[in-house]
């Protein structure tokens, strides 16, 4: 029965995964806790969860975006979004523009280079691949929206980086 979703709750990416569900007992393993649940959903939306004899109610709101959803607890409101196969694949394209009018080629999340495919004056074309980055054991190419000359590279392969650390420089 095993289901796994990453669920994006602010800036931090949590991997939620199903392990079992027996009427309303459900575990779930969320990273690496094990948790076992007495979850009830007592209206659409709005559920009852008992956790080691604690009581804990939620409500979720989807909003437009299917995959975001607002939570509210008793006293704190947050937002999530489930990350599918689509959403990581969206979300590493990466191509973003910078304060200044030029165009930054970076990815959300921390990784390593795997292959630089350009140089420094470069003319690309729209949709060619520029840069490899592993990120989450997962390797992701970042194409250039519009054609583009790199105008300066800020890595090398074999490079770790940060999230939404610049990668390359394009006009």
């Amino acid at each position: 029965m095993n289901k796994t979703l990453d669920i994006k709750i602010g800036d931090r990416i949590a991997t939620l995964e199903l392990i079992s569900r027996r009427s309303n007992i459900v575990e779930v393993k969320v990273d690496d806790n094990m948790y076992t649940l007495d979850m009830l959903e007592v209206e659409k939306g709005a559920y009852s969860i008992l956790k080691e004899g604690v009581s804990y109610n939620l409500e979720l709101l989807q909003k437009t975006n299917t995959k975001e959803y607002e939570v509210h607890t008793h006293n704190e409101t947050f937002d999530i979004e489930i990350i599918d196969a689509e959403s990581k694949y969206l979300m590493n394209r990466g191509v973003i523009s910078d304060d200044d009018g030029g165009n930054t080629i970076s990815s959300p999340m921390p990784g390593k280079i795997i292959k630089v495919m350009v140089q420094i004056g470069d003319q690309v074309k729209e949709g060619t691949t520029v840069i490899i980055v592993e990120a989450m054991k997962m390797q992701s190419e970042y194409k250039v929206k519009t054609d583009r000359v790199i105008a300066d590279i800020l890595v090398k392969e074999g490079d770790a980086i940060d999230g939404n650390q610049p990668l390359i420089i394009v006009e």
